[in-house]
């Protein structure tokens, strides 16, 4: 056991101080992935556990406005992270093709290892979205596949980061950027009331806008797999794989979401005997012509920026209740999108959305 113990700690001893980039040694958190690794289990255990149990006697918080300059911050920071991405190689001087890791000190490509750096402090941001759920007792939001999603993007984004910042998988982290502009600009939008609801009516197109993200990604990442290329093969079939496996999840929300819901409207209004409103508990849920209500009107399982179904009156008329909206909480998650996936804004006083990601 001693031996194993001994060669265990010689080969991490080896990856850390022989195959890692010296260049981002002294960077905040890059010396140990175990701060990382901490933060992640943490936040799992938190999300799922210790969150919930210390909220479960106290009511939801009104953050209405918190979530509103939250989301603006989150824009803006995606946009400079999307921007320096850009400038820092993308813009002209990377190739889509094959780009190697630049391991020089020149000024661009130190430009690109700061800008890796807070692409991987923008995963730990990205926590603040599942607070906001639990502190507004939204926990039917804060799924599985939110939790995973978020608590494994810092250390994938880590090792990167730790070994090869910069070069052909940073395309990953571009174009999430760009999805992360969108995305948190809807939620901003959607966290100010109803009155802007009109402004957010591309709203389901957002899913199909995520899935194409991760067909861009993993197509990018796969193409190694058929030329030469001085970029480490692992990074390239670890960001592949991602990109995969959110397409499979947010293709299965999709299909729920959108795919199958004129069958449920048939199913509701053959129910309920109407063809204005799903009643439940004394109340009715208006269905949008793009909407569906999923299992117990909630989305669960996608990191996905989707709106819920709008409360109308009891009666089961299409015209939403002026009172409703005004107590409706228009507020977001933070998946997905993958969690989106992926992270989601509420159009109602019941729940927000469920997202995905960043």
């Amino acid at each position: 056991m001693d031996i194993l113990l001994h060669d265990a700690y010689a080969w991490y001893r080896d990856l850390m101080d022989n195959k890692s980039d010296p260049r981002v040694n002294d960077f905040f958190l890059l010396s140990s992935p175990l701060p990382t690794l901490g933060m992640c289990v943490f936040y799992a255990y938190f999300s799922k556990f210790l969150g919930p149990k210390l909220m479960a006697k106290r009511k939801p918080m009104d953050l209405r406005k918190v979530l509103v300059y939250y989301n603006a911050i989150q824009t803006i920071f995606s946009a400079w992270i999307f921007y320096e991405y850009l400038m820092s190689g993308w813009w002209g001087h990377y190739s889509f093709k094959c780009q190697p890791v630049d391991f020089s000190n020149s000024p661009l490509a130190m430009r690109m290892v700061n800008i890796c750096w807070w692409y991987y402090i923008s995963k730990f941001t990205e926590f603040f979205d599942t607070l906001f759920f639990i502190l507004r007792k939204k926990n039917e939001h804060v799924s599985t596949l939110h939790v995973i999603h978020h608590g494994c993007m810092p250390f994938s984004v880590w090792m990167g980061l730790k070994f090869a910042p910069g070069g052909h998988s940073t395309f990953f982290a571009l174009l999430n950027s760009f999805v992360h502009i969108v995305m948190y600009f809807y939620y901003m939008i959607a966290a100010m009331g109803p009155k802007y609801q009109k402004y957010i009516w591309w709203k389901k197109y957002l899913t199909t806008f995520q899935m194409v993200q991760f067909v861009a990604i993993f197509t990018h990442q796969f193409q190694l797999l058929f030329r030469d290329c001085d970029y480490p093969k692992g990074f390239m079939v670890w960001i592949g794989l991602h990109g995969v496996m959110f397409l499979f999840l947010f293709s299965d929300f999709y299909k729920a979401k959108y795919l199958n819901a004129q069958r449920r409207r048939r199913q509701a209004v053959k129910a309920n005997g109407h063809s204005n409103g799903l009643q439940s508990n004394g109340t009715s849920k208006h269905l949008g012509s793009g909407d569906a209500p999923l299992a117990n009107g909630g989305n669960k399982g996608a990191c996905m920026p989707v709106l819920d179904d709008e409360y109308v009156n009891s009666n089961g008329n299409g015209n939403a209740n002026a009172k409703v909206f005004e107590d409706a909480a228009f507020f977001k998650e933070g998946g997905f999108s993958t969690n989106d996936a992926i992270l989601n804004p509420d159009s109602s006083s019941s729940s927000l959305h469920q997202r995905k990601v960043k």
